[in-house]
């Protein structure tokens, strides 16, 4: 099986100007706990519901706080052609709940999470997910 055949295709996304209140609307609004970051059609970073905790709140910043100043820039990845396999072993390597799906434009087409991994009956590939994710890092 490919990503793109398991991964979530509607996608939304957050600039990094946004404020962290702006992009916890969408969250909500979307039932998730991360959002891409995107820029002049890049993806830039990501933004989670715990970055907002630690990297905003935790330090005092308010909700004002733009994205761009607690995002994750360092962006791990997987393209929508490759093995599904290979990406929940890397999933777990990483100790990853999710990966942005990009095409071989660059062009982000979606999101594989551990739910995505968990639905396509694959046990093997869910408990591999499932036993790096749950590991302390």
């Amino acid at each position: 099986m490919k990503v793109s055949e398991m991964m979530t295709r509607d996608v939304r996304v957050a600039s990094p100007d946004q404020t962290i209140r702006d992009a916890a609307a969408v969250m909500a609004e979307q039932d998730v706990g991360s959002l891409p970051v995107g820029e002049n059609d890049r993806l830039v970073g990501m933004i989670t519901d715990r970055d907002m905790v630690v990297r905003a709140i935790a330090k005092g910043h308010g909700a004002d706080t733009h994205v761009r100043d607690v995002m994750t820039d360092d962006i791990k990845y997987c393209y929508d052609d490759e093995d599904a396999d290979r990406i929940a072993r890397d999933m777990a390597d990483l100790h990853l709940r999710r990966l942005p799906v990009i095409n071989r434009d660059k062009r982000l087409v979606g999101i594989v999470s551990l739910a995505n991994v968990t639905r396509t009956g694959d046990g093997k590939a869910a408990e591999t997910v499932l036993q790096g994710v749950a590991q302390p890092h």
